[in-house]
């Protein structure tokens, strides 16, 4: 594959190199086999972690953009490399914590490691190495009117990224607990998308970026953490680092979602069917949910409802003209059947996906992600309409 890039360097850190693309509004993003801690004063090379870092990162954000996350990552370009569109950063890294733990603690004496923080707690530290990248308050930020490809952070883009934060972390932090993985705390960084302005999630996340303990146990960490913590780095203990990164990487392709199955049948012209297939889904042992969609005499809920102890959505296709005659056939029902009815398909179909998400990471992290973006088209018309007044 050849090389979509000029070859310039826009910037180089301590463990990736941005380059220019030729791809319109792109950069390449070139990771190294570099691995740091302290700002760098500890630092080694470690071969294939630059490819690990980018398979990581590929699979969360995969996962984030399908559950409708906004970010600037556009796809894989090798082993070590990935496109991303052309932002300008923002020079503040957000970090969202669950649980007291590391530099938190030192920094509020008296707090003890573990406790819980709900809802997550929010920090932002300003990106300056040479002061050990200082904490920042929300005022700070405000106040500072940073300028990031011509957009100044105000009020609007603070809330944006602040909310856009938690749920970065709220959508991972339940897809690691369904593999029994407990996310402590993580940080992202934000960019404005050179072309649009839009505010997007940015740079790499991978190891570097969380804290991840297998069944909440500190000890069984498997984040950078493990390098911090050793005394004496030895080849050994820079392989079980490597070994522990590539579990990571190799956990996330249970995050990318499943296909899912769609059957039609009729419970009057074809009830031993419909039967049939409610037995037939009840056996794959996995959460369902049945949505009735029957008009006139709505025999598909109730049947269904006495069938299975599923739950039942009942959503007739009812015609304004016919709501008041032909709703009661899914409202009043025999007694022992408890299938709600709900209107709209929208509706039911976001009832559906509410329930299901009680189990299904894949579909919480839609439903999260969606309320997000109306809040945040919400806030942008407001702010719009403040600025035209």
């Amino acid at each position: 594959m050849t090389e979509p890039c000029a070859g310039a360097v826009l910037i180089e850190g301590k463990t990736k190199v941005v380059k220019v693309c030729d791809d319109r509004g792109h950069v390449l993003v070139v990771n190294k086999d570099r691995i740091t801690a302290g700002d760098g004063v500890r630092a080694h090379d470690l071969e294939g972690k630059a490819a690990i870092s980018n398979s990581t990162n590929a699979k969360v954000f995969t996962f984030l953009q399908e559950a409708g996350i906004k970010t600037s990552w556009v796809r894989t370009f090798d082993s070590k490399s990935y496109l991303a569109r052309k932002c300008h950063m923002v020079p503040l890294e957000w970090v969202t914590r669950r649980v007291a733990t590391g530099s938190f603690l030192k920094r509020h004496t008296g707090v003890t490691e573990g406790y819980r923080f709900t809802p997550p707690k929010l920090e932002t530290f300003y990106k300056d190495d040479a002061n050990h990248d200082p904490q920042w308050s929300e005022e700070q930020v405000l106040e500072a009117k940073l300028n990031a490809g011509g957009v100044v952070i105000g009020r609007l883009e603070y809330d944006i990224m602040a909310r856009t934060t938690v749920t970065v972390f709220e959508v991972l932090e339940r897809a690691w607990a369904a593999l029994d993985c407990a996310l402590i705390d993580m940080k992202i960084e934000f960019g404005i998308d050179e072309e649009t302005k839009e505010i997007l999630v940015s740079d790499t996340i991978d190891s570097d970026s969380w804290r991840l303990w297998p069944s909440g146990d500190k000890r069984l960490m498997k984040d950078k953490q493990v390098y911090r913590n050793l005394e004496t780095v030895t080849d050994e203990g820079l392989s079980q680092v490597k070994r522990n990164f590539q579990w990571v990487a190799d956990k996330l392709d249970s995050f990318i979602p499943k296909p899912r199955g769609l059957a039609i049948t009729s419970a009057h012209k074809g009830t031993q069917e419909t039967l049939a297939i409610i037995t037939q889904y009840e056996g794959m042992g996995i959460p369902l949910v049945f949505v009735a969609v029957a008009g006139r005499s709505n025999g598909l809920g109730p049947v269904t409802s006495a069938n299975t102890c599923c739950p039942v959505i009942n959503c007739p296709p009812l015609k304004p003209e016919d709501v008041a005659r032909d709703v009661w056939s899914s409202l009043s029902l025999p007694s022992g059947m408890g299938c709600g009815t709900v209107l709209y398909p929208e509706a039911a179909a976001q009832n559906a996906a509410s329930i299901l998400a009680l189990s299904d990471h894949v579909i919480w992290s839609k439903i999260r992600a969606k309320q997000l973006n109306l809040w945040t088209a919400l806030k942008q018309a407001d702010w719009s309409m403040c600025q035209s007044n």
